[in-house]
């Protein structure tokens, strides 16, 4: 079959692989109708994810056609469904307390040791996503095999719904729901969102119907602005202002009650901070752009609310402890529970309540992979998100 394979720092590629085969009786294997590039992925494009082999097959939102189950699946062939970037099993300590992405037994045994060293605990595994979280085939591709076919999978039951609809219910719509519910928004809060890509946009929704009555977005693309001002978002572009003293002036000296980071590692900028942390990064003395989290902490009302969807891989440095502490806030991180809110999310999508396919600038087919990275890591003005399509 055809897939994307990760082969370095900037080198992905359309290769043919072997097809997955049903590994145990829990599987199942998709026909995949529709796959996406996520913000997520441009960090092993930009090879700041340890633990890549060449060859690896990318992709973590996918869903598609149920094509062969093994004899534990509750999935049945010809079912069209959706599939949590994460994997989780349904029956360990973490998935009874509806906290999937810290599954126990979703990432083997003989790939925790990693993880266990570089965080205190083993992490999640997740589809596409370096060996550190399981070394699974990622959904960039023709077929995938779905551990945990009876417990992860949402079937999409209504066939009048277009994948374009529903395929983000993988990963960045529950991402960006689940940010905003990190802030636990009261009505009239103000919530300043650091990052206009897809996360971020999605965030933005939320906020607003969780009760936000002012949400202020942060970026420097004019179409990702322009995105976030059609929700009813103020912007601020950080080439253009000063954020902390924008958002200090727009508060009234109070700063915002809640601030979502959907940057993470790799934040822009020429701000002295994160030229430090280019340079460090660069001569291999850090490992993460952390100028993002830092303002987030600095910005924040005093009591108020961090809330980090954006992903961070490593140990950063000038950490604004003291702020934090002094302050009294409360950060809350973690990645995405999607499980717990597929269903939720999908009666929404179903009822008209929420729109996904805003987001989404290109569709090309599986093949052109390779130049759908290329142009959503240089050209991310125009290239808001890229649907590849297997057989197109």
């Amino acid at each position: 079959m055809k897939a994307i394979a990760w082969h370095g720092k900037h080198d992905v590629r359309c290769d043919t692989v072997d097809d997955p085969e049903i590994l145990n009786p829990r599987d199942a294997i998709l026909r995949v109708t529709s796959t996406a590039i996520c913000g997520s992925d441009l960090h092993l494009y930009d090879g700041y994810i340890p633990a890549m082999k060449p060859g690896d097959v990318l992709g973590h939102e996918f869903m598609g056609e149920v094509v062969e189950v093994g004899s534990a699946s509750t999935l049945k062939k010809g079912q069209r469904v959706i599939v949590p970037f994460h994997i989780a099993c349904g029956n360990c300590y973490h998935c009874h307390k509806h906290d999937y992405s810290g599954c126990e037994n979703g990432n083997p045994a003989d790939k925790q040791d990693a993880g266990r060293e570089a965080y205190g605990q083993p992490t999640t595994a997740a589809f596409g996503y370096s060996h550190l979280t399981g070394g699974y085939s990622g959904g960039q591709a023709e077929y995938v095999r779905v551990p945990f076919s009876d417990f992860g999978p949402l079937v999409i039951p209504d066939d009048s719904i277009e994948d374009d609809r529903v395929l983000f219910l993988t990963d960045i719509l529950p991402t960006g729901w689940m940010a905003a519910e990190n802030c636990n928004i009261k009505p009239g809060d103000t919530v300043a969102v650091w990052g206009c890509g897809p996360v971020g946009l999605f965030a933005i929704q939320s906020a607003f119907l969780m009760g936000a009555e002012r949400v202020i977005a942060i970026d420097h693309f004019p179409r990702r602005l322009e995105l976030a001002r059609g929700f009813g978002a103020e912007t601020v572009d950080f080439e253009q202002s000063k954020v902390y003293e924008a958002l200090q002036d727009m508060t009234g000296g109070i700063g915002p009650d809640a601030s979502i980071d959907c940057v993470g590692l790799e934040a822009h900028g020429a701000f002295a901070d994160n030229i430090i942390d280019q340079i460090k990064v660069s001569t291999f003395l850090g490992t993460d752009r952390a100028h993002v989290i830092r303002q987030t902490i600095m910005a924040t009302r005093k009591g108020g609310t961090v809330s980090v969807p954006g992903v961070y891989g490593g140990v950063v440095d000038k950490f604004p402890m003291g702020a934090l502490m002094e302050k009294g806030l409360t950060i809350k991180t973690g990645q995405t529970h999607v499980h717990r809110y597929t269903q939720p999310l999908y009666t929404a999508i179903a009822e008209g309540k929420l729109d996904t396919t805003f987001l989404i600038s290109h569709r090309m087919p599986l093949e052109a992979g390779p130049e759908g990275y290329q142009k959503f890591h240089d050209e991310q003005d125009t290239y808001t998100k890229i649907v590849l399509k297997p057989g197109m």
